[in-house]
C-alpha cells in the first residue's frame, strides 16, 4: 500500500462516504492504487492533445482549466481547489486527446489514480461503479450549470454568483483568469468590481 497521508485519507474517505457505504476491503484496495504527485506553480499537469490518464484528489493547491488559442491568448473555463477532484474527465473516459490543458496555479499536491487501476476497482469492488456514476453525474451537472449561466446571466451576475458561492476564486485566482472565466476582458471585470464595491 502506498503511503497516503492521514489528512488525504480522511478527506477522500469523507467524499466517498457521503455517496455510498464503502466496505473496508474496498477502501483499502482503492487507496493501494493512489499515487502522490507534486506540481510546482505554473507547471502544466496535462497539455492539450494529450490523453488524460489520471483522476486526482487535490489535497493542496489549485488548478486552472484552459484552452490555449495562440501563444498570447488563452480561454480559462474552470478551476479546482483543495478538497476537490480534478481530471480532464471527458478525455479520461473517452481515451481521446484532451481539447484543453490543466495548469497548477500554485504549488499543488494531488493523489491520483490511473485509468487502468480505476477500471480494476470498478471490476473488483462492490461500490466502484456507484462512485464512477456519481462522479460522471457531478461532471455533467457542473457542465450544464456552466453553460446555462452563459445563457441566463449577465457577466455581472456570473461574477456575483461566484462571489456568493465560490469566494475562494475571488481570493486566489488572478484577475485575467477570472475575467476569462466569466467571459469578459480584465478591464470589463475591473469595472464590474468597482460598480458593486
Amino acid at each position: 500500500m502506498k503511503n497516503v497521508s492521514g489528512h488525504a485519507i480522511n478527506k477522500i474517505k469523507a467524499h466517498f462516504e457521503s455517496m455510498v457505504d464503502m466496505p473496508k476491503s474496498d477502501w483499502l484496495f482503492f487507496i493501494s492504487k493512489l499515487e502522490e504527485r507534486f506540481y510546482s506553480k505554473k507547471s502544466i499537469i496535462l497539455r492539450k492533445g494529450e490523453i488524460e490518464n489520471m483522476f486526482c484528489y487535490l489535497e493542496k493547491g489549485s488548478i486552472r482549466y484552459f484552452i490555449p488559442r495562440s501563444e498570447d491568448i488563452e480561454v480559462t473555463f474552470g478551476f479546482r481547489h483543495e478538497d476537490e477532484f480534478s481530471s480532464a474527465y471527458d478525455s479520461f473516459v473517452s481515451r481521446k486527446p484532451s481539447h484543453y490543458s490543466l495548469e497548477a496555479m500554485e504549488d499543488s499536491v494531488l493523489w491520483c489514480i490511473e485509468y487502468d487501476d480505476l477500471q480494476e476497482i470498478y471490476a473488483r469492488t462492490s461500490v466502484g461503479n456507484i462512485i464512477g456514476r456519481v462522479f460522471a453525474e457531478y461532471n455533467l451537472v457542473e457542465k450544464w450549470n456552466r453553460e446555462l449561466s452563459f445563457i441566463n446571466q449577465t457577466a455581472e451576475e456570473r461574477y456575483l454568483d461566484i462571489f456568493a458561492n465560490r469566494p475562494e476564486l475571488i481570493k486566489k485566482v488572478p484577475l485575467k483568469y477570472l475575467a476569462s472565466y466569466i467571459g469578459v476582458t480584465p478591464q470589463a471585470l475591473s469595472r464590474i468590481r468597482k460598480r458593486i464595491s
